[in-house]
C-alpha cells in the first residue's frame, strides 16, 4: 500500500522506482511499492580552506577563504544535485537509507561533495591568482573576489550548486616565507616613525609657540613700564617748564602788552595794505580765470560738438549699415520663406495629386473587383443552372433507360437520335475511299478425292504456298527472297489471275 511522505521546510523528497523515468523531486508525495524515497537538504554549508597559491611574480602566499554553498532552489538544479551528489562517492546509499529509514542527507553524505567543491574552488582560485600581481590582489580585492565567485559558480552549475557567500580573508605567508611579515613590519615602522616625527613636530611647535608668547609678554610688559616712566618724567619736566614759563610770562606780559599794542597797530596798517593788495591780485586772477574759462569752454564746446557730430555721423553710418544688413537679411529671409512656402505648396499639391491618383486607382480597383465579383457570381449561377439542367436530364435519362430496357437500350436510342450510326458509316466510307486493295487468294488443299492418298501432298502443298507468300511479302515490304531459294517473277508475270491459277494448282512446274 502507498505511504504518504512530507519533507521538512529545508528539504525535498527524491522518489525513484517504478513509473518514474529518472527522479521525481517533490515536497510531498505518495510512495508506492517498488519505489524508494530519500530526502535531500538544501541548507547551505560552509567550506573553510586555506589555499596555497602563487602570483604572476612567483610569490607564494596562503589565502584563507570561507565559501557558503548549497543546492540551488529550482527543480533543474535539485535534480542534478540529487542524481550526482547524493549518497556516497562509490554509489552506496547512506547509513540511514541502508536501514530503510527516510532521513535527510546531512553531513554524512556531503563528505565527497565537500571534496569536489574544494577541488573546484582551489583550481579556479589558483588559475585566477596566477594571472594577477600581488599589488593587484591588495588593490583590487573586490574584483578578485568577483572573478573567483564567477568562475567557481560556472563550474558548480553542472552539479546544481549555488554560491551564497564568499569571504576572502587577509593574505598570509606560507611556511618559510616572510613577505607579508616584512610588509607589515615596514608599514608598522613607517607609521611609528611618522608618528614620532609628528610628535616631535608638535612638541617643537608647542615649545616655540610658548617661548614666542612668553617673549612677547615680557616685551609688552617692558614697553608698558618704559612708557610709564617716560610719561612720568615728561610730566615732571613739563610741570617745571610750566612753572618757569609762568614766571617769565608774568614778567614778559607787561612788556609784551606794550609792544603788542604798538605792533598791533602797525600790523593792522600793514595788514590793511596787504589785504588791499590781495584783493587786487584776486580781482586780476578772477579776470584771468574768467577769460581763460571762456576761451577753454568755447574750445571744449567746439571740440565736444565736433566729436558729437563725428559720433553722430558714425552712428548714422552704423545705423545705415545695420539697416542695410537688416534689409538684406530680411530680403534673404523673405526669399527663403517664399521658397519654403513654394516648396510646401508644391509638396501639398503633389500630395493632393497623389491622394487623388490613389483614390482614382482605388475606385478603379474597387470597380474592377465589383465587376469581376459580379461576373464570377453570374458564372456561378449559370453553372448552377447548368448543373440543375444536367441533373434534370440525368433523371430523365434514368427514367428512359428504365423504359427502354436498361442503359444499353438508352445508348442505342441516343445513337439513333443523334445519327451516330450514319456518321460512323460515312466515316468508314471516307476512310476506304480511293484505296485499291490487292487481294491474293490461294488454296493449298488437295484437288481430288485421291489426293488424300498421295504421300507427297504435304511437300506439294508447302511448295504451292511459297510463291504467293513470297509475292505478298515483296509487294507489302519490298523485300525479295534470296536467289538460291526462289526467283521473283517479272512484273508482267505477277498477274493475279496467273497467281491464282498457280495457287489452285492448274499449272505444273
Amino acid at each position: 500500500m502507498p505511504w504518504y511522505h512530507v519533507a521538512e521546510p529545508n528539504s525535498y523528497l527524491v522518489v525513484t522506482g517504478v513509473g518514474i523515468e529518472k527522479v521525481k523531486i517533490q515536497k510531498k508525495a505518495f510512495v508506492y511499492p517498488f519505489q524508494k524515497v530519500s530526502k535531500i537538504s538544501i541548507t547551505p554549508f560552509d567550506f573553510s580552506m586555506s589555499l596555497q597559491a602563487m602570483t604572476i611574480e612567483k610569490l607564494k602566499f596562503s589565502l584563507p577563504a570561507v565559501f557558503t554553498i548549497g543546492p540551488a532552489d529550482d527543480m533543474a538544479s535539485l535534480e542534478k544535485y540529487a542524481v550526482l551528489l547524493t549518497g556516497e562517492s562509490d554509489g552506496r546509499p547512506t547509513a540511514g537509507a541502508r536501514k530503510g529509514t527516510v532521513t535527510v542527507a546531512g553531513n554524512d553524505g556531503r563528505n565527497h561533495v565537500q571534496d569536489i567543491v574544494k577541488g573546484i574552488i582551489e583550481g579556479e582560485t589558483r588559475s585566477i591568482v596566477s594571472t594577477m600581481t600581488m599589488e593587484e590582489l591588495f588593490r583590487e580585492r573586490k574584483v578578485f573576489k568577483d572573478k573567483v565567485i564567477q568562475s567557481v559558480q560556472s563550474e558548480l552549475d553542472q552539479f546544481g550548486l549555488c554560491i551564497y557567500n564568499a569571504n576572502v580573508k587577509e593574505l598570509q605567508d606560507t611556511p618559510g616565507s616572510e613577505y607579508f611579515a616584512f610588509l607589515s613590519r615596514k608599514a608598522h615602522e613607517g607609521a611609528l616613525n611618522q608618528a614620532k616625527v609628528d610628535v616631535a613636530d608638535a612638541r617643537m611647535k608647542g615649545e616655540v609657540g610658548e617661548a614666542e608668547k612668553q617673549g612677547k609678554t615680557k616685551q609688552e610688559v617692558a614697553k608698558i613700564h618704559a612708557a610709564t616712566a617716560v610719561l612720568e618724567t615728561e610730566r615732571k619736566a613739563e610741570k617745571a617748564t610750566a612753572d618757569a614759563k609762568l614766571t617769565n610770562k608774568e614778567i614778559q606780559i607787561g612788556n609784551e602788552l606794550n609792544i603788542a599794542r604798538i605792533n598791533a597797530k602797525r600790523e593792522a596798517e600793514q595788514r590793511d595794505a596787504e589785504l588791499n593788495t590781495e584783493v587786487e591780485k584776486k580781482k586780476a586772477l578772477m579776470e584771468l580765470e574768467r577769460m581763460r574759462a571762456t576761451k577753454v569752454v568755447q574750445a571744449r564746446i567746439e571740440k565736444e560738438s565736433s566729436q558729437q557730430k563725428a559720433d553722430a555721423e558714425l552712428y548714422a553710418q552704423q545705423r545705415a549699415a545695420e539697416g542695410l544688413k537688416f534689409s538684406e537679411q530680411a530680403e534673404a529671409e523673405a526669399a527663403a520663406y517664399r521658397r519654403l512656402q513654394d516648396a510646401e505648396a508644391d509638396f501639398k499639391a503633389k500630395e493632393r495629386e497623389a491622394e487623388a491618383s490613389f483614390l482614382v486607382e482605388k475606385r478603379k480597383a474597387e470597380a474592377e473587383y465589383f465587376r469581376r465579383e459580379r461576373e464570377a457570381h453570374a458564372h456561378l449561377i449559370a453553372q448552377q443552372r447548368e448543373a440543375e439542367g444536367l441533373s434534370a436530364m440525368a433523371k430523365a435519362y434514368g427514367e428512359m433507360a428504365t423504359v427502354l430496357g436498361g442503359p444499353q437500350g438508352l445508348m442505342q436510342w441516343m445513337m439513333l437520335s443523334n445519327g451516330t450510326y450514319q456518321q460512323l458509316a460515312n466515316a468508314n466510307a471516307k476512310a476506304i475511299q480511293g484505296l485499291q486493295p490487292k487481294i491474293n487468294v490461294w488454296n493449298t488443299g488437295a484437288q481430288g478425292g485421291d489426293g488424300a492418298m498421295d504421300a507427297t501432298a504435304p511437300i506439294r502443298n508447302l511448295f504451292q504456298s511459297l510463291p504467293p507468300l513470297l509475292s505478298t511479302i515483296h509487294d507489302q515490304t519490298g523485300m525479295a527472297p534470296p536467289t538460291w531459294l526462289a526467283q521473283m517473277p517479272q512484273q508482267h508475270e505477277s498477274d493475279p489471275k496467273k497467281l491464282a491459277m498457280l495457287g489452285n494448282g492448274s499449272e505444273s512446274s
